[in-house]
């Protein structure tokens, strides 16, 4: 097989793992996140990132340990993101002063890498975003659907995931949020 056909065939099978979706009202939150169950209760997978917006400086998950970590895997290209990114940076204000870190992942491609910091910026993110360049932090998250939350306790343990998103679900987030700052 030639590298333009691997790389083809490799494309084609990425693009329906990382559809973008809004979940229903019986959709994949955190009491059915799907594949992604699979994280819940396992330390979550490392990754290191330089920042495209949002914040100065390398971010390593390991770095964060003692922290809440709320971990989102977004696209520019996708709708339900686009609803979700404002209320995570809400949730991101309000708790970020009592141990919650928050670190947004563009899944977008090499050709719309350019658009991640206005995305960011339209949004109102304070909070890190990088670009999962080659998706391997992506992979490591069994990553269904965009978005794709994941709430990391203080010891780097995954407690909560969300798949897809639904008008409302901030409310059960932040109550995840308030149990795991231990409030």
């Amino acid at each position: 097989m030639t590298t333009f056909r691997r790389s083809l065939w490799v494309a084609l099978l990425w693009v329906p793992c990382v559809a973008c979706g809004t979940a229903g009202p019986g959709g994949k939150g955190a009491d059915s996140p799907g594949d992604l169950s699979g994280l819940l209760g396992n330390l979550a997978p490392d990754f290191d990132l330089k920042p495209v917006a949002g914040w100065k400086g390398d971010v390593s998950l390991r770095g964060l340990q003692g922290n809440v970590v709320l971990v989102d895997f977004w696209g520019t290209f996708c709708e339900p993101c686009r609803k979700s990114f404002p209320r995570l940076q809400d949730l991101y204000a309000r708790y970020s002063g009592q141990g919650l870190r928050m670190i947004g992942l563009s899944e977008d491609e090499v050709d719309d890498r350019e658009k991640i910091p206005t995305f960011a910026g339209t949004y109102g993110a304070k909070f890190a975003v990088g670009w999962d360049e080659d998706k391997v932090i992506a992979r490591r998250y069994k990553l269904e659907t965009m978005p794709s939350t994941f709430l990391i306790d203080r010891r780097g343990v995954v407690r909560f995931a969300h798949a897809g998103y639904h008008d409302g679900e901030e409310v059960q987030i932040q109550k995840e949020i308030e149990e795991l700052l231990g409030r």
